[in-house]
This record gives structure tokens, C-alpha cells and sequence, in this order.
């Protein structure tokens, strides 16, 4: 069984709703069948690989005490090394990306292993700027794995997801979740099965065909509709599936291909990674430049900033070139723009409607070589170049 795909799992989650709704209708808490339903689909997914369990469960355990263990230390001796407890936490990703490429026969990880890393880090961060004061296991867990999410996101926050856990709506307030949570599914459903599958097919002809210019340009556009149709496609389901269980999981997608630049685009896809990414990585880089004076400019301070977290990005979707680019040309694409939304000629035409027009053309075909170099076929093109020339 896979999350969101197959018979089985659609079957099973029509029965796991009917007790979630009864529950919403009712105007109870659902905050322990939540949890009790992501045990069952966490079992039925991860016990196909007995090791992607066992990863699983270590993994759950082996966070939530070095959580507990900075907790203890933040309140009782202010301890604000938080670094420390971040590396330890990166270790089982850190393993899982690099063991692959050992003679260790061992597969360690899990499917969503980087997202919920990323869960208890803003955990930890969060623990050190004292905004969180207490973690119990069971809202812990619910977090950690709450199903919908688990495997491609959104990428929640843990105090807003609290919240949720302990909220009780109105009837007629859940009835109105219920109805938008079954809208976002059949989206989803849309998006992902029928459309983003029928692009696939038409790409991976025209890879099966020959690779010409006039064939990657279709297959770079093709790809990036596909990416987007996926990806936006598996979120909505998502969205709509926490609804009906009482969470309100962030929306992932808003219109990215209307962006008018790259940061606005960053601020339209997979918008809770590129929030996680702005809110505990950008800013206090940003802001460690500041303090340490490492360079004067602000301008420059943000264009680094841009890079170093554009390229962390790319790295944390894999160890993989295709990624290490992608990650490092989209932060220097943000670069420019930051520098080119400085210059006298951006203040005095942003607001016109040609200048406009013509932003949204030029960030959606950026954005569709980013895609290019992420699909790994540019990799393979510059390989087969330096192969006829060297």
C-alpha cells in the first residue's frame, strides 16, 4: 500500500473517515483517533519493508528524547547551543542519504524521512527561542506522523498542528470543512491521476524519440506541468483528507506559474517548504551576517543568503547533481533579483502592466529550465556533450 495511490489504500481510508466525521459532527475531539488512524496507515504502508518500519520507530523515539532532553536543558539551564541538537537530529537523514553510496547492505531511512526532519528541527529551533515550553509524546507522535502529510507534505508547524489537536468546531463549521475536504480530494484526484499522468506519458515519448532541441523544449515544459500537476495534486489531497480528520494543513500551491519573479514564485510553490526554509534558515542567516558583520552591504548579505539557502534546498531533495544545481540555480536567479528589484529602472516600471506581463513570461520559462535541470536530462545532455568533446 502506498499513501494516496492504489485500491486498498482508498478503501481503507473511506472506513477510517466514517468515525472522523461521526466525531466532527458530533462536535468531539478527534484528537486520539487521529492518532490511532495514522498508526494503522503507518503499519499497512511501512511493513511491506520490515526496515522502513523499524527506521520508522527508531527514528520517533530517537527524536522525541533529544527533544526532550534540549527542552530540559533550555528551561533549566538556558542552554542555547541549539546547533548541537540540530546535527544530532540531521544524523538519520544524514545516514540515509549517504549509505546508499557505502558497501554497508543495509537500507536505512523511510518514505517522508526529510519532511519530518524538518519537523523536529523547527521543533528544536523553536525550543531555544522559548515559543515552545512543553512536548507531550502523544501530540509529539500525532505530529510526527499524522498520515496525510507524512509522506510529501505540506510541511506543517508543530504549535499551529497543537492547536488543531486540541480545537473543538461547530457542526456547521465541520460540515463546511467536510465539504471543501471532499472538494480538495477530487481535485487532487484530478490533478494527480488523470492529468499529471497524461503529460507523463506524452514526456516520456519524447524521450523514447530523440533527443533534439525541438524535443527538450517540449519535454522541459511537459515535465514542469507534470511536476506541478503531481505534486499539487498529491497536496490537495492532503489538505483535503486533514480537513475531514479537524487539522488545518497549509495549502502547498497558489497559481506558481503566475508568478511576476522568483521570490514571488517562491512564494506560490511548495510554499511550506520555501517558508520553512525562509523562516529557519534565511532570515537567521541573514541575520548572523548582520551581527557578525561578516560582509557590510545588506544588498550582498541577502544575495549569500540566497544561495547558501537555495543550494541547502537542492541538496536536502537528494545527493544528486541534478539537485545540487537546481537548488544552486534558483539561488542565483534570487540573487539577481534582489539586485535587479534595487535598480531605479524596476522602481519606475513595476507597476506597469507590459512591465507585468512581461515578468510572468520570463519567471514562468525560468522556471521551466529549473524544472529541466531537476528532471536530471540536463545532467545527462551536458554528460553526453563532454563525452563527444573530451
Amino acid at each position: 500500500m502506498e499513501f494516496f495511490s492504489g485500491l486498498n489504500f482508498w478503501l481503507v481510508l473511506i472506513l477510517m473517515t466514517i468515525p472522523a466525521i461521526f466525531l466532527g459532527i458530533k462536535e468531539k475531539k478527534s484528537k486520539y483517533y487521529i492518532l490511532a488512524t495514522s498508526l494503522v496507515f503507518c503499519f499497512l504502508v511501512y511493513s511491506k519493508n520490515i526496515n522502513s518500519l523499524i527506521s520508522l520507530i527508531i527514528f520517533v523515539i530517537y527524536e522525541f528524547v533529544l527533544i526532550k532532553i534540549y527542552l530540559k536543558l533550555k528551561i533549566e539551564k538556558n542552554f542555547d547551543r541549539v546547533s548541537i541538537f540540530i546535527i544530532l537530529s540531521l544524523l538519520p537523514l544524514i545516514l540515509a542519504r549517504i549509505l546508499p553510496f557505502t558497501k554497508i547492505n543495509y537500507k536505512l531511512g523511510f518514505l517522508g524521512i526529510s519532511y519530518i526532519t524538518f519537523k523536529v528541527m523547527q521543533m528544536l529551533i523553536e525550543i531555544k527561542d522559548k515559543l515552545i515550553k512543553e512536548v507531550k509524546f502523544v501530540d509529539y507522535l500525532s505530529f510526527m506522523i499524522f498520515f496525510p502529510t507524512l509522506s510529501s507534505g505540506p510541511i506543517d508547524r508543530s504549535r499551529r498542528f497543537f492547536k488543531d489537536l486540541e480545537k473543538t468546531i461547530s457542526k456547521n463549521e465541520y460540515l463546511d470543512n467536510l465539504g471543501k475536504g471532499i472538494e480538495y480530494i477530487l481535485q487532487g484526484l484530478v490533478y494527480k491521476m488523470i492529468l499529471s499522468q497524461l503529460i507523463f506519458d506524452k514526456s516520456s515519448a519524447i524521450l523514447d524519440a530523440s533527443y533534439t532541441i525541438p524535443n527538450m523544449l517540449m519535454y522541459m515544459y511537459l515535465y514542469g506541468f507534470y511536476l506541478f500537476f503531481d505534486f499539487a495534486g498529491y497536496s490537495l489531497m492532503a489538505v483535503g483528507v486533514s480537513k475531514i480528520f479537524g487539522i488545518e494543513t497549509p495549502m502547498n500551491f497558489n497559481k506558481p506559474f503566475l508568478a511576476k519573479d522568483m521570490k514571488d514564485f517562491w512564494n506560490r510553490w511548495h510554499i511550506s517548504l520555501s517558508h520553512w526554509f525562509r523562516d529557519f534558515i534565511f532570515s537567521r542567516l541573514v541575520f548572523a551576517m548582520f551581527k557578525k558583520k561578516i560582509i557590510k552591504s545588506s544588498l550582498i548579505t541577502a544575495m549569500v543568503a540566497y544561495i547558501v539557502n537555495m543550494t541547502v534546498m537542492g541538496i536536502w531533495h537528494g545527493l544528486n547533481l541534478s539537485y545540487l544545481l537546481y537548488g544552486l540555480y534558483h539561488g542565483i536567479i534570487l540573487a539577481f533579483t534582489e539586485y535587479f528589484q534595487k535598480t531605479k529602472f524596476y522602481k519606475s516600471n513595476k507597476s506597469k502592466k507590459w512591465f507585468e506581463y512581461s515578468s510572468i513570461f520570463v519567471t514562468f520559462n525560468l522556471v521551466m529550465f529549473g524544472f529541466f535541470i531537476f528532471s536530471e536530462q540536463f545532467v545527462y545532455i551536458l554528460k553526453v556533450l563532454r563525452g563527444r568533446l573530451w
